[in-house]
């Protein structure tokens, strides 16, 4: 009952227009109704699931490359949509060529050029490069995911301008703590490749620092840090 009253809701949502709401904000509604539905609290996805929606996904998808942020938009509002788009453009590649075993299976995925917006093509590195990167906010590094079990995970919610401030605070802080990402227990500390790849947007390269801002566990100015083998694998609900 939960799954053809969500759905129901969304489809009335679509048929009236969800792109826009009244104040002239995008609206993530029908992206956040089919994550809430479609991922677990854990991050793990029901890709069927998402396959079964897809139409209504699709929609959404198309939404975003002839809705976007003004160059007057609210800073939140913009991090809100490149965050959503990069996280549904992953959601794309994968249920459009599932089943796979990791998005790496799939052709040059990080460069393909998946969208058009106002006459520009975009790819994943490009908006995590040339975009989101360039907003000098770390914490996106949280919210980005690809389909990895490395990954920080899929938050079962859309990012709005409200909620992305809050949202960046507590993914980080779920994601320096989690076990399964980084260890930084008896004096051992292995960190997520996450931590390697992108070390310069962490404090110009202090990632001890960077760290001990929210992991439970401090990392001592002594210890030597290692990084961990990324998982690849699909993050996917079995």
């Amino acid at each position: 009952m939960k799954r053809i009253y969500v759905l129901t809701t969304v489809c009335v949502l679509s048929c009236l227009g969800f792109t826009i709401n009244a104040q002239n904000h995008i609206d993530h509604m029908v992206w956040d109704q089919l994550l809430l539905l479609n991922v677990s609290n854990e991050g793990k996805v029901d890709y069927k699931g998402f396959i079964r929606d897809k139409f209504l996904f699709d929609k959404y998808f198309k939404s975003l490359s002839t809705n976007y942020p003004t160059e007057n938009a609210e800073d939140t509002e913009k991090l809100a949509y490149w965050v959503n788009l990069y996280n549904a453009i992953v959601m794309k590649m994968i249920i459009d060529h599932y089943p796979v075993n990791s998005i790496n299976d799939l052709e040059n995925p990080w460069k393909k050029k998946s969208i058009t917006i106002n006459n520009n093509q975009y790819s994943l590195d490009d908006i995590e490069h040339t975009i989101l990167r360039k907003m000098n906010e770390p914490r996106i590094h949280f919210l980005l995911n690809c389909a990895a079990t490395s990954s920080p995970k899929l938050w079962n919610r859309a990012y709005t301008n409200r909620n992305i401030t809050q949202a960046l605070e507590e993914r980080t802080l779920d994601y320096i703590n989690d076990s399964t990402k980084n260890i930084t227990t008896n004096g051992e500390v292995n960190l997520s490749k996450v931590f390697e790849w992108y070390a310069k947007d962490f404090d110009n390269g202090d990632i001890k620092n960077y760290i001990n801002r929210y992991s439970k566990e401090k990392i001592s100015k002594t210890s030597k840090i290692g990084y961990l083998e990324y998982n690849w694998s699909l993050n996917e609900r079995q």
